[in-house]
């Protein structure tokens, strides 16, 4: 059984470079596509010498208007024998001249016509996402599959495969082969993806063919975002690699007009202004176009220019925004307290809560005069929180900013101070208040205590204790011995801290 094959992965991004053969390049392909594209080509000796030059040749003129390079059109070459060849893989060639002289030099191997095998090398190695040489992620992938249709195979359930995993199938017949075998194999649309001609008059589907593999690899290049009523953001795919600059051409359609940019120094039939004109260097791929009227269609127009390559230039439409009435301005921010403070943490709140209106709100916080500045986001649906981790008994300058939907932004400014640091327990006093009674009271932080811990003598070695909160400052012993020591320690989460004693 011998068949022949061309199987094509296809990254397309358009950039003609200037040569001989620059005039046959059809303009509408230049700068329209990304992917990778990998022929498979039937190379095996049930194909005539003269048909296996034509179908090369073929290809030649197919793939001349296609830009290359890591970031463009990729080509592959797979050749079908007894056992497959890879003539070349994506990455071997990112010009015209070197695509075009090794498929210049490309032999005929003769032999069986092994297409099962060679699908699986394409599947298995050569349109593989993500391994060495392989196809890219998240690019198109075509397979282009050239073949004389003689016995093709069971080439059903690989062509299957790769269908599945995202490949659209392309096949070129110039023999006889089995119609029904050749449709169930191609991606859908089959009269789109199917090509039966004879070998002499190949060249005829060479715009079908090329056109079918553009609709599939095609890339948006040029387009407008951030559109308001009077500025918009062009954003384009960089093809000038730094070198050469981009020429801008905008301006409102006239009555009538469908496309296409209004003429230098006319005015458009609605009676508004000529185009404007604006570059970029060749590094940019973006710009923003200003001066723009409310409720008016654009059109504009992008050309890169560069010394050694000739690119086409890209087009688009867009619409600006109408003048809204203006609206009464809602006080989205308009108080900032502060409800807690501690040595090292403050509570604020901020009010009005409009979630409807906010997007979010953002609180800058900085020690004064000149500490590290800190950002904490929060939600549109709170309205408080706590700043944690500050110095004790510092200044700090904090802002609020409500964050509107419509774009615009409302702050408020406030100095917040942290509490002194104060020792956990200090200046112990006792006092007798009665037969063996004393009172014990203390000044201390309770900021982090977990409580306080009591302990006294009771004579004869026994020893009392008492556990307080951290809020309590003082408490009455009773039966106290003359002479008994009165202990008290601040208690912290992991110990117990140093304390002070008295003696009764």
């Amino acid at each position: 059984m011998e068949v022949r094959t061309a199987l094509t992965c296809v990254l397309l991004g358009v950039c003609l470079l200037a040569g001989d053969a620059q005039h046959s390049v059809p303009d509408s392909v230049l700068n329209c596509c990304e992917g990778d594209v990998l022929f498979l080509l039937d190379s095996s000796g049930s194909v005539a010498s003269y048909e296996f030059f034509r179908m090369v040749d073929f290809l030649k003129e197919l793939l001349l208007p296609f830009s290359l390079g890591p970031d463009q059109v990729r080509v592959g070459l797979l050749q079908v024998g007894t056992e497959p060849h890879l003539e070349f893989s994506f990455d071997t060639y990112s010009s015209q001249d070197g695509l075009q002289a090794a498929l210049g030099r490309s032999k005929q191997l003769k032999g069986n016509t092994n297409t099962v095998d060679a699908l699986l090398m394409a599947r298995n190695q050569v349109l593989k996402q993500g391994v060495p040489g392989g196809a890219r992620p998240d690019l198109p992938r075509v397979l282009v599959w050239l073949t004389d249709g003689v016995d093709p195979g069971e080439v059903q359930e690989p062509m299957a495969r790769l269908r599945e995993e995202g490949v659209a199938v392309l096949v070129v017949s110039t023999g006889h082969g089995n119609y029904q075998v050749l449709r169930e194999v191609v991606s859908p649309p089959a009269e789109e993806h199917l090509f039966f001609v004879d070998i002499d008059d190949i060249n005829i589907i060479s715009e079908d063919l090329r056109n079918a593999i553009i609709e599939i690899i095609r890339a948006e290049r040029l387009q407008v975002n951030s559109v308001t009523s009077t500025t918009a953001q062009l954003e384009w795919r960089p093809v000038l690699a730094g070198t050469g600059y981009y020429d801008i051409q905008f301006g409102p359609i006239r009555s009538g007009q469908t496309g296409g940019p209004v003429s230098p120094g006319t005015s458009p039939g609605t009676g508004l202004g000529p185009f404007q004109r604006i570059t970029r260097p060749g590094d940019a791929s973006s710009a923003k176009l200003s001066g723009l009227r409310p409720d008016t269609t654009y059109t504009v127009t992008l050309t890169p220019k560069a010394n050694l390559e000739f690119l086409n230039s890209l087009h688009t439409t867009f619409t600006t925004q109408p003048v809204n009435p203006p609206q009464p301005e809602v006080q989205t921010l308009s108080t900032v307290t502060v409800s807690e403070s501690s040595t090292n943490s403050v509570r604020l709140s901020w009010g009005p809560l409009l979630p409807h209106l906010i997007q979010g709100y953002q609180l800058e916080y900085s020690a004064l005069p000149t500490g590290p500045l800190r950002v904490v986001s929060i939600s549109n649906r709170q309205n408080s929180t706590v700043l944690t981790g500050l110095q004790p008994d510092t200044q700090y300058l904090v802002t609020v900013s409500a964050r509107q939907a419509s774009g615009r932004e409302r702050a408020m400014t406030v100095k917040v101070c942290t509490q002194e640091e104060l020792p956990a327990l200090s200046d112990l006093q006792l006092t007798t208040v009665g037969n063996e009674s004393v009172q014990l009271r203390w000044k201390g932080s309770y900021d982090g205590l977990r409580g306080y811990w009591v302990t006294w003598e009771r004579g004869q070695s026994q020893r009392s204790t008492l556990y307080l909160p951290p809020n309590r400052l003082s408490t009455t012993l009773n039966h106290v011995p003359s002479r008994a020591r009165v202990c008290v320690s601040p208690v912290y989460r992991t110990a117990r801290g140093e304390g002070l004693c008295c003696t009764a």
